[in-house]
């Protein structure tokens, strides 16, 4: 009979109860510490249709704002101040906005101020509009063009209207068809530079459908000026046609104009194919 001595290896047999050795190189097993009768965790639940299609909104939202920093920027500040004008008394809130007015007599002591202080102010009204309208406009025109050119275009348009149609209104005056006290008027707000880029973005529309998009702008903002002749009728107007006198700024940006006809034809295409699977 063999007897195995403690302490010396003996190759091919191992004492009953004992697991073999695992093979050179090999990685041990970690002990199974689950208790019996006890189930493994089940795994994490997977999100729902609804809150994947959440976040998936939420994604494509932040990198359309990322894509215009200056229309969110400058829509971000109009909320700030639109918020605080309401908390403004009615009287305070007049003589606050008065003092940042780009009429004649702010425009002949403190140009520059009142340039850069009536962009940033609404004149009553509601901010969410504006949301809706930088959207729709501005930001397309930052993404087409760029932020340098669009802010030229905006910035621009927002001077040169003001300067025209504030010389209107004194030529007015000064021939009896305005009161004295129009020197005073009140004029805030972004409304010159939005339609000097809604002009603009007549460019970035393929034809045929860019001719019909133009008639419609000259028809919202000639149609006023046709009937109220204002000096903001005249500052819209002349916005507009600066808009489309920036075609210069236009050229070889943004590849190939938007055709309205392919964007419909691409959404019809996607809301048919949810349907083509379930049948």
């Amino acid at each position: 009979m063999r007897r195995f001595l403690p302490g010396r290896r003996h190759s091919g047999v191992r004492a009953p109860g004992t697991q073999a050795p695992a093979p050179q190189g090999a990685h041990p097993q970690p002990p199974d510490t689950q208790a019996p009768g006890t189930s493994a965790p089940p795994p994490p639940p997977h999100p729902t249709p609804r809150a994947d299609a959440l976040h998936r909104a939420l994604h494509h939202t932040l990198r359309y704002i990322r894509s215009a920093p200056g229309t969110y920027l400058w829509l971000a500040a109009l909320f700030v101040t639109t918020v605080a004008m309401h908390h403004m008394s009615p009287e305070f809130e007049t003589e606050f906005l008065r003092q940042r007015s780009t009429n004649i007599h702010e425009l002949s002591t403190n140009p520059l101020r009142v340039l850069i202080a009536s962009a940033f102010w609404i004149d009553g009204g509601s901010w969410l509009p504006y949301a809706v309208l930088y959207t729709v406009f501005h930001a397309q025109a930052e993404r087409w063009l760029g932020t340098l050119r669009w802010l030229i275009i905006a910035f621009g348009t927002h001077v040169t209207a003001t300067f025209i149609s504030e010389g209107a209104l004194l030529w007015a005056i000064r021939h009896g068809y305005a009161p004295q006290s129009a020197v005073n008027t009140l004029d805030v707000g972004v409304s010159y530079a939005l339609a000097g880029v809604v002009a603009v973005l007549t460019y970035r529309i393929a034809p045929p459908y860019r001719h019909l998009y133009l008639l419609g702008v000259l028809v919202i903002y000639g149609a006023p000026l046709l009937s109220g002749r204002t000096f903001t009728d005249v500052g819209h107007f002349t916005s507009v046609l600066i808009g489309l006198a920036c075609y210069p700024l236009t050229r070889g940006q943004g590849g190939a104009p938007w055709n309205p006809a392919d964007t419909l034809r691409a959404a019809a295409r996607r809301l048919s194919r949810p349907r083509r699977a379930a049948r």
